[in-house]
């Protein structure tokens, strides 16, 4: 597996078990929808939470620059169609979850409502 790849499966982990610790349910890991791969979906309460996990090694380059309008209107599409196949009750949000540094040495920024729907579904 590229180092990319296992960087980005444990920026994965340190996200799930930081939801888990503040009282969210994981209702859903890597899931794909559309084509599109939600990384989190995880409840509390009542609403339910569209989680984009980005990891970097560095603080080189902003992780939640990853996150452009395309990738927004295709998790908003994911997300669409995942609480209707579902029927899912719960008020949709869209978080990112940030992690910079290595398991010796990191940082996390967990950034709640950090966008929403994009209506026309516009790329």
């Amino acid at each position: 597996m590229a180092e990319h790849n296992e960087v980005g499966k444990w920026g994965e982990k340190v996200a799930r078990d930081y939801f888990l610790t503040q009282g969210y349910a994981i209702a859903g890991e890597n899931v794909r929808i559309c084509k599109v791969e939600i990384d989190l979906i995880v409840i509390k309460d009542d609403r339910i939470c569209f989680v984009e996990v980005k990891t970097r090694s560095s603080d080189f380059k902003d992780p939640a620059e990853a996150i452009d309008k395309r990738k927004r209107a295709r998790m908003t599409m994911a997300a669409d169609s995942y609480m209707r196949a579902y029927d899912v009750p719960h008020e949709p949000q869209f978080d990112i979850f940030l992690i910079i540094g290595n398991p010796q040495n990191y940082r996390i920024e967990h950034i709640p409502d950090a966008f929403f729907p994009l209506l026309n579904n516009g790329y």
